[in-house]
């Protein structure tokens, strides 16, 4: 299980938000690359940046900062936030990100997601926010009557790499992410899952790795890491060892 480090970029600085309001942000940073650098020096092998204005305004906001990011990182990102068509997906592509994540249009347009995993194998990540089991999206202001686990059934078999998983209730809250709920969805889906929402302590990183063997390859952390009532390097200390002792 891998620990992938959150760079949320709003208005081109590093911040987060509780719970996805966009009034209850934080700042972290100006300089979000910077960031980006931090986590990989501190053993990331993935980082999950956010387009948050993107997120909102259904479109790439924060490019300057994501290209930034990438002309000084070695390590893959992954983007999500406004993801809507193929020609951004390309547009990604074409800059050297890893992974897109799609997350409202996934919901809305289950074709988009299909057609880009033929066209960007390997390069397509579902992100599915939930609240009380139930999809949300719009950045989080609607919910919708799905329930996550039939949204991730329908790209069973599609080339999808990884579905994050959210619990939106424990977001930027760190109650410690949904265990049961996350476990649940890996069991479900053949699609590797990756945890995300809530996490804060290393033992949040112990109760995960538990929930491993089900299908939870990665765990996605953002503002524990930087508040620092999880030391980034300690959980990526603690997922290695586990599989050094398997």
């Amino acid at each position: 299980m891998i620990i992938i480090p959150a760079v949320d970029i709003k208005n081109g600085k590093c911040v987060r938000l509780r719970q996805g309001e966009k009034d209850l942000e934080t700042v972290f940073s100006d300089n979000p690359s910077a960031m980006a650098c931090r986590w990989e020096n501190e053993g990331a092998e993935l980082i999950h940046v956010v387009d948050l204005d993107g997120a909102f305004e259904k479109s790439p906001r924060n490019l300057e900062a994501i290209k930034e990011i990438l002309a000084n990182v070695k390590v893959d990102i992954q983007v999500g936030g406004g993801i809507r068509n193929e020609e951004t997906i390309g547009m990604f592509a074409d800059i050297g990100v890893k992974r897109v994540v799609i997350g409202t249009e996934a919901h809305r347009n289950p074709g988009l997601v299909k057609d880009a995993c033929r066209h960007y194998p390997g390069m397509i990540v579902v992100g599915i926010d939930a609240r009380n089991g139930l999809v949300a999206i719009e950045g989080w202001t609607k919910t919708t009557t799905m329930k996550a686990i039939d949204l991730a059934k329908k790209f069973e078999d599609c080339g999808v790499v990884a579905i994050n998983f959210t619990d939106i209730y424990r977001d930027g809250m760190q109650t410690g992410p949904n265990i049961e709920e996350t476990r649940y969805l890996a069991e479900s889906v053949s699609i590797p899952v990756v945890a995300s929402g809530g996490v804060s302590t290393k033992e949040d990183i112990y109760n995960l790795l538990k929930i491993e063997k089900y299908g939870v390859v990665g765990v996605i952390t953002g503002r524990a890491i930087y508040s620092g009532t999880l030391d980034f390097k300690d959980a990526v200390r603690i997922s290695k060892q586990k599989h050094a002792n398997h």
